[in-house]
């Protein structure tokens, strides 16, 4: 099978098309022959050597696929509900830049009715990482208030959608004007421009000096710090990515008085067990939700497998609003 690799640490340029043998399926899993395969900023930590991927887990990049179902372990198929044939989305722990992709069973969901094969390889890393971050570790109830640093990235466009979705109000931040549209558009209730205005003022000023309830953090660094000037009582800031850097100052003691929580947490060193129990509660939750069209991908652009080098120098460039697939 052709297959994109790492060929060594480094610049979008390291990224080659080559050929590796077709995975085989194990106990729990199934063979999936890829159609689209979704890019996310932990690939590019891995093509720069900074995230290398769990023991026991293919070299290749790639954290969700859609594609149709080849082969697999019949019993936990058929526990699932899941056949040969079926369209089918997966979270994987690594591999997916390839046109075959092993994944568990329980890690993988049916292709939304009506959704392209690029749309639905858009879903599973955000999907997974919103749901246990925001609603699982962040508890986020309807009636609060959600702040989402980088409202236009993969996991921003997702964020912003859920959370308007199940009755919470929405303020996001996004580095330009249009990217602040984009976030209004999709239906987040506020949009701050993160380089031209103060999230915190501007955060209490929304809140009605009240703070926001949860913080979505893909930054961390001195983000932190600020973050804490503008939770509410009994807030809480989930931390997903470092982009900022991984050393924080704060004031512990807003902490204390207004009793904080601080948190965070990496989705792909989990258990398959912990990712089947996210997988059960999208399909249950969110799948609904994208049927009936209030929650959509959304798709910044598409490349060619052979073309993995631009479409993760467009990552790094920041310049997209939303999701960026390959196509094989």
């Amino acid at each position: 099978m052709r297959a994109v690799e790492i060929t060594s640490f480094g610049g979008p340029e390291v990224l080659r098309l080559g050929e590796r043998p077709v995975p085989q399926a194990g106990a729990g899993e199934l063979l999936i022959r890829v159609a689209a395969s979704g890019i996310n900023r932990p690939d590019v930590l891995q093509r720069m050597g900074h995230y290398a991927p769990p023991s026991g887990t293919s070299d290749l990049p790639g954290l969700e696929v859609a594609g149709v179902v080849e082969s697999g372990d019949a019993a936990a198929m058929a526990e699932a509900g899941i056949r040969v044939g079926d369209r089918v989305c997966a979270l994987v722990a690594g591999g997916g830049y390839a046109q075959w992709c092993v994944a568990p069973v329980v890690q993988c969901l049916p292709v939304p009715d009506g959704f392209s094969d690029v749309e639905a390889a858009s879903l599973p890393e955000t999907f997974f990482t919103v749901w246990s971050n925001v609603f699982d570790r962040g508890h986020l109830q309807a009636g609060e208030s959600l702040l989402v640093q980088g409202g236009t990235s993969g996991i921003g466009v997702t964020a912003v959608q859920l959370a308007r979705a199940f009755g919470a109000t929405v303020i996001a931040t996004a580095g330009s004007d249009e990217k602040c549209a984009a976030c209004l558009q999709l239906g987040a209730h506020e949009a701050i421009n993160y380089k031209t205005q103060d999230f915190v003022a501007e955060a209490n000023r929304i809140t009605q000096g009240k703070g926001v309830d949860v913080v979505l953090d893909m930054v961390a660094g001195d983000y932190v710090a600020r973050e804490v000037q503008c939770l509410a009582e009994d807030g809480r800031i989930v931390i997903i990515a470092v982009q900022g850097g991984i050393k924080s100052d704060f004031n512990a003691g807003l902490v204390l008085r207004r009793r904080l929580t601080i948190t965070g947490s990496t989705l792909r060193p989990r258990s398959v067990a912990f990712k089947g129990a996210i997988a059960r509660a999208l399909r249950e939750h969110v799948w609904p939700l994208l049927v009936a069209g209030r929650v959509r991908p959304v798709i910044h652009g598409t490349f060619a497998a052979a073309e993995a080098a631009k479409a993760h120098a467009l990552m790094e460039s920041n310049q997209h609003i939303g999701k960026i697939v390959l196509t094989w």
